[in-house]
């Protein structure tokens, strides 16, 4: 087992030489459903578009076809017929509104443990291609805590936390990270944890959510969390829900779309301040892969 582990990461070593500026991996996630998790990504990903990224939404919530609802747009091809069924990357990208490119994840990556160094070869030559064809990625994970958004986590290093002021939402989020710290592979020096306050009230109902996160965290996790800001609560994103198109399109002036907006410009600031972002897909993935192994 190790053999093999040592193994797959000598072809990633090799894979990687050399090759394009690698993107940059945004995920997000939350310790349960219903925050607002998947209309964070796909409005985060319309925002970043409008500052001129390339941007692919790899939806990892298997079973949940979150992203493809909102967008509308049903995709022909998954990551299950990457890895099982001989599609090329490009095959499996399905382009949405303001050619926002977006990836269904169906069940791929459950049964990357049995595939042959071979394999997981041919795979990884494919989802380097992503490095080129976007400069960010965003992942939306599912909700909660189950090994496979886990294993997403550990191989992030750059998270986004969506909560809202729930009681159940806050204490959900504390066990996701109470879970990601105890992982074996997580690494808090090379991992960035952004918390945003989502469905609030206003600036003040955001601040105090995350003061009452972080109290707990800081004392008894010892993680560092930062605050990133926060989405009001809106009918008209409500209203762009329903009809299947995201607000930040829908209506630019309304107050969850200004503060997409803002969220947007406050990751691109901060990605020249850290050392710990754009490692790319090739170490996303493979640190997923080789977890596996």
């Amino acid at each position: 087992m190790a053999d093999q582990a040592e193994k797959l990461r000598n072809i990633i070593k090799a894979q990687s030489q050399p090759r394009t500026q690698a993107a940059r991996v945004i995920t997000v996630t939350s310790g349960k459903g219903g925050v607002g998790k998947s209309n964070t990504a796909i409005n985060l990903a319309i925002q970043f578009r409008k500052m001129d990224q390339r941007v692919i939404i790899l939806d990892a919530d298997f079973g949940l076809a979150n992203i493809e609802i909102m967008f509308g747009t049903v995709p022909k091809y998954n990551l299950y017929d990457l890895i099982y069924q001989g599609k090329k990357i490009r095959d499996i990208i399905t382009w949405g509104p303001m050619e926002v490119g977006f990836i269904s994840g169906g069940s791929g990556i459950v049964g990357m443990a049995n595939l042959s160094l071979e394999y997981l070869n041919y795979i990884i030559q494919n989802l380097v291609e992503l490095d080129s064809m976007a400069d960010v990625i965003i992942v939306d994970t599912g909700a909660g805590i189950s090994d496979a958004v886990l294993e997403f986590l550990v191989a992030s290093n750059e998270i986004l936390l969506v909560t809202t002021p729930e009681p159940t939402s806050i204490t959900d989020s504390y066990s996701l990270l109470k879970a990601l710290n105890r992982h074996s592979r997580f690494s808090q020096e090379y991992t960035s944890i952004n918390v945003l306050a989502n469905k609030v009230r206003n600036a003040d109902e955001g601040d105090m959510l995350y003061h009452k996160l972080n109290t707990v965290v800081s004392r008894y996790l010892k993680l560092p969390i930062e605050y990133i800001g926060y989405i009001p609560q809106d009918e008209l994103l409500a209203r762009a829900v329903m009809q299947q198109t995201p607000v930040s399109i829908q209506n630019e002036s309304a107050k969850s779309s200004l503060a997409y907006r803002e969220l947007a410009g406050r990751l691109m600031n901060g990605e020249k301040e850290s050392l710990k972002v754009k490692r790319g897909t090739m170490a996303f993935f493979s640190h997923i892969m080789t977890g596996r192994r």
